[in-house]
């Protein structure tokens, strides 16, 4: 969200915002709401001190023994104007909150302009494609080969972007999860939550979600309480209406949680297999950060999630994203993409995104410098550290066997007590 007085007095910044994000905005009809309630309150302070005048009147023809009646009869009728136009004022302050909530972030001067996908920049890359001495096959037959992937179950049990998995698949989802969150609090130094996976309105839209994603999103019919669509949510919001003592910057957090979304803007998109599902687990990183320091703990967010695909060993690129591809809360996005064989292409397994204040300003996170000055709003960053289905994916195709068996990486064996998925229907343990 962004500071009313500042979009105000900066209109020509979010009209060039929006060119560059590929969207339109309704500046004039804003100028226009701005106009009419900075008026009305104008017109609303006068007859306030016409009616403080009056009252100061009232009380000395009171005191004298005079008649005050037709003045207090038109004071009545004053009094009644200013209710009325206070009630419309709180109502053009809503509407104009309600704007601002639509407003997208500003993107950061490094942010290359574009108008999709095709305009990223790569800014690195990791490895290389694995080589097979056989056409490697998409996850949903290798998984269903190995019995340890069940779409039908799915389906059956919840509907279509469900699944079901079985034994070492299981068993790999875990395992994935706990590699993942030991590597971030153990060596990147993140503190561990698991939060609720139910959230409030006021949550979803202190991070950004609300009112601009709803139709993206789960509620739960008759409640204030919606299904999460990523523990950045929650995580965020740890700190609602709080204010941080500097010293305690920057404050590093991570949660894995079950996701939920409605996908409702994905219609015929990646139909098979598991990688866009209506639920899925996902291990969040997020970091509450100074401003001076944020872009410098973004380059370091992004690294730790790199860090965990190096460790697996999977092929992977990061790129910059353009103003035309980039999310409704962030000012710059990496977003990170692993390979996968079967399609001969990288495909999205983090975005790891600095919001600025856009997140903290809606939410009302604050930090209290160490001088005692003014307190001033954070910075937010979150990413994927990492996506767990995804990775799931990039494993069982990266690794497949000519036989239908999946190698597991030598950092997950612990976790896993096995070297290799069987291409047994039933695995033994």
């Amino acid at each position: 969200m962004h500071d009313l007085s500042y979009f105000r007095d900066h209109l020509d910044v979010f009209a060039d915002m929006a060119k560059k994000r590929c969207m339109t905005l309704d500046l004039d009809g804003f100028g226009a709401l701005d106009k009419e309630r900075r008026e009305l309150i104008t017109a609303t302070e006068q007859l306030k001190a016409q009616r403080n005048k009056a009252s100061d009147e009232i009380a000395r023809l009171k005191k004298q023994k005079q008649n005050a009646d037709g003045l207090i009869a038109e004071m009545k009728q004053v009094s009644e104007r200013i209710k009325q136009s206070d009630e419309r004022i709180a109502g053009l302050d809503a509407r104009q909150r309600e704007v601002l909530l639509t407003i997208p972030n500003v993107p950061h001067s490094s942010v290359p302009v574009g108008t999709s996908a095709a305009d990223n920049k790569e800014v690195r890359c990791w490895g290389t494609p694995p080589k097979f001495d056989f056409q490697p096959k998409p996850h949903w037959e290798v998984g269903e080969r190995a019995g340890i992937l069940d779409l039908e179950a799915g389906a059956k049990i919840a509907g279509a972007r469900f699944a079901v998995y079985k034994g070492c698949g299981a068993r790999l989802e875990r395992a994935l999860a706990n590699f993942f969150l030991d590597v971030h609090t153990r060596e990147h130094r993140y503190t561990e939550f698991l939060p609720p996976f139910i959230v409030n309105s006021a949550s979803l839209t202190g991070a950004g979600q609300l009112p601009k994603f709803a139709a993206d999103l789960f509620r739960l019919e008759g409640t204030d309480f919606w299904l999460t669509p990523t523990a950045e949510v929650e995580l965020h919001n740890l700190y609602r209406d709080e204010t941080i003592p500097e010293e305690r910057l920057p404050i590093n957090v991570t949660a894995w949680t079950a996701c939920f979304r409605s996908e409702a803007g994905a219609a015929g998109k990646d139909t098979r297999g598991i990688f866009r599902q209506h639920q899925f687990q996902k291990v969040e990183l997020f970091k509450f950060t100074h401003p001076e320091k944020s872009y410098e703990e973004h380059e370091a967010l992004t690294r730790n999630a790199e860090a965990i695909l190096q460790k697996l060993g999977l092929h992977h690129r990061t790129v910059l994203l353009c103003t035309g591809d980039m999310g409704f809360a962030s000012a710059k996005t990496y977003d990170i993409e692993v390979w996968l064989p079967s399609s001969n292409e990288f495909r999205e397994i983090s975005s790891c995104s600095n919001c600025e204040a856009f997140q903290a300003r809606r939410a009302g996170i604050r930090f209290k410098p160490k001088s005692g000055g003014k307190s001033d709003f954070v910075h937010t960053l979150n990413g994927s550290g990492l996506a767990v289905g995804r990775t799931w994916i990039a494993i069982v195709e990266n690794f497949q066997q000519a036989d239908g068996s999946i190698l597991i990486p030598e950092v997950l064996r612990p976790y896993m007590g096995i070297d290799r998925i069987p291409a047994a229907k039933i695995a033994s343990f």
